[in-house]
């Protein structure tokens, strides 16, 4: 039976102790004191039945380090007024995910909140479990459940890599003692390389398009961007002035800026648009801040107004989930622009300077050299008239 006591041993008239002691019997069965470091006998005697029962768990097998956790907040609560922060699985992903809110763009964040929400509806009931509660067992059974659906290897790994985020960061501030997706390993994948666009089929897209969209087609070729930047470039992120042209892009919503140069047809091209009302005006306003998916479906219409075959690389799932993946899509715009580069002999490093490949803030890498040297580069692709 659990009890507290008081040390009778006296130090020059006083006792050794004032703190009084917690005598339990331990999940080996031995019989043991231990100072409580309290000197209110109540609260002494909490902390005593707490570490009675954690004892008892571990005998019968069933202590685990999430339940370690919230007899620990249990004492601390009855001792302190405040226990430990004690997240369930749910509520930490979920903290996790309102925190990608803020310092991600939109699109991430909504892909973190995707992955967690399926996982969370995997779990079922277990997500209210405290987060140290889950294993990697957990985490390989989602990966293989939603392989099972179908989804690709490469689509799998970025769902790992995103649980793997959030764990790692309950670890960092110390309520999980380690990330179960640790060691969750890669699944093997058959690569599946997109196609790019020949310079004949760039202007036969160029001829097919209408509006915005033909700016839109030369702007990602000549720039090797990506559709939404490229949709939602402002006349204020471009130089038409200086010696050396420069267009510059924000790579997603608060992401890092790439700043490039302007091919000669390409400025050709801008020079002879609308004089925009202010600088902060879209240089293509009928596709700004428009869905991407919408935009790749109309793509899609221009390349076979354009008359070039599409051929599909991934089929969808049997199941339904995941998408098929087509050898030609906007995308592939930025796949020529970088292979061109390649076959002309432009140095890695240029290349990954211009499309942005970095980690580091471009603009203050450049040096008027380094423009000159990314003008360079950009020349050496062929010249496409609008009309």
């Amino acid at each position: 039976m659990a009890c507290v006591v008081r040390d009778k041993a006296e130090r020059n008239g006083k006792r050794r102790s004032p703190f009084w002691y917690a005598c339990f019997t331990d999940a080996t069965g031995r019989r043991v004191k231990k100072s409580t470091g309290l000197t209110a006998k109540s609260k002494a005697m909490q902390m005593c039945m707490q570490l009675q029962r954690a004892a008892d768990e571990a005998r019968r097998g069933v202590l685990t380090e999430a339940r370690t956790r919230e007899l620990l907040s249990e004492v601390l609560e009855s001792v302190n007024g405040e226990g430990l922060r004690v997240f369930s699985v749910a509520e930490w992903l979920d903290h996790f995910v309102k925190g990608k809110r803020k310092t991600r763009a939109d699109k991430t964040a909504r892909r973190h909140e995707q992955t967690m929400r399926e996982f969370i509806e995997l779990l079922g009931h277990r997500a209210k479990l405290n987060v140290a509660a889950i294993t990697s067992k957990d985490i390989a059974d989602f990966r293989d459940y939603r392989h099972s659906l179908g989804l690709a290897p490469a689509t799998l790994d970025v769902d790992i890599k995103i649980l793997s985020a959030a764990f790692n960061s309950a670890w960092k501030q110390g309520h999980i003692s380690v990330n179960p997706c640790a060691p969750i390993e890669k699944l093997k994948d058959k690569a599946h390389r997109k196609h790019v666009f020949t310079p004949e089929q760039v202007s036969a897209l160029v001829k097919a398009a209408t509006g915005d969209w033909t700016g839109l087609i030369l702007t990602a070729f000549y720039t090797g961007q990506r559709l939404g930047d490229c949709a939602n470039v402002r006349w204020q992120d471009i130089d038409l002035v200086s010696e050396i042209k420069t267009i510059r892009f924000e790579q997603g919503k608060g992401g890092k800026e790439v700043v490039t140069v302007i091919h000669e047809a390409l400025a050709d091209f801008l020079l002879c648009l609308p004089t925009p009302k202010s600088d902060d005006a879209f240089v293509f306003p009928s596709l700004a801040q428009r869905d991407a998916s919408a935009l790749s479906k109309h793509f899609a219409k221009i390349m076979r107004r354009a008359h070039i075959e599409q051929r599909v690389i991934r089929e969808r799932a049997k199941s339904g989930a995941g998408q098929s993946v087509n050898a030609l899509s906007f995308h592939s715009l930025r796949h020529s622009f970088t292979s061109i580069l390649a076959n002309c002999g432009v140095a890695e490093e240029v290349r990954m300077l211009l499309t942005g490949h970095t980690t580091r803030a471009i603009h203050q890498r450049y040096s008027h050299h380094d423009l000159a040297a990314l003008r360079d580069a950009v020349a050496v692709l062929p010249r496409i008239t609008a009309k």
